[in-house]
């Protein structure tokens, strides 16, 4: 089953309520990116928000958290999320963060940035409930789809087969309706899509256009 999940970074913040009423009967999620300024050159939100947000949507939180020691702040963050994701280049100890999320109930995720191989996860796969390959260097929203993490997904399904066949491989960064049917064709089953729904006229239209382009 193909999930997207439009991300809110990519929302007018003056009205996270309007735009996320016009979403949330269409997406299978709302993805929320945590920023700290140090991990990635940029700060976002974080606690005070998601508790909003949960106030006025009872919406999947696919939580990714691009922050340093993000094994410090697992246990709030899960109070709001159903899943979290952690950056493989962010975790020292990255088995130890993975109990942590499934021990909070949460769904365990790890992203990797673009110039990391998908080989470091080879251990650690079986554990995973999900996988975000970057597909821009993050940061910002809407940047520009690095080409090359085509091969890359490719690279992720097949390990998968092997290890966890069951596994959710997301792409973050750049997704829309000029590449995701690529990136589906090549092992993704789970889209972020940030400009592509929140810039767009009409938001769930473009869902519903999303979402028919890969089964065509």
């Amino acid at each position: 089953m193909v999930r997207l999940l439009p991300s809110l970074l990519a929302a007018d913040f003056a009205n996270l309520e309007r735009d996320i009423k016009k979403i949330e009967n269409y997406a299978d999620g709302l993805h929320l990116d945590i920023m700290d300024g140090q991990f990635v050159p940029n700060i976002s939100f974080g606690i005070p928000v998601l508790k909003s947000l949960r106030e006025i949507t009872n919406m999947h939180f696919d939580t990714h958290l691009m922050i340093i020691n993000p094994e410090n702040y697992i246990e709030n963050f899960a109070e709001f999320s159903n899943a979290i994701t952690v950056h493989y280049e962010a975790s020292t100890h990255l088995h130890r963060i993975v109990n942590q999320i499934k021990e909070k109930g949460c769904q365990a995720g790890v992203s990797l940035n673009p110039h990391t191989p998908v080989s470091v996860l080879e251990e650690i796969l079986p554990e995973l409930d999900k996988v975000l390959i970057m597909s821009v260097n993050p940061g910002f929203t809407g940047q520009k789809f690095i080409p090359s993490i085509l091969l890359k997904v490719k690279k992720l399904k097949e390990m998968s087969e092997k290890l966890n066949p069951n596994l959710e491989i997301i792409v973050d960064g750049g997704v829309g309706e000029k590449n995701i049917k690529e990136l589906f064709n090549n092992g993704a089953n789970s889209f972020v899509v940030g400009a592509a729904v929140f810039h767009a006229e009409n938001p769930e239209k473009a869902i519903k256009n999303l979402r028919e382009i890969i089964d065509k």
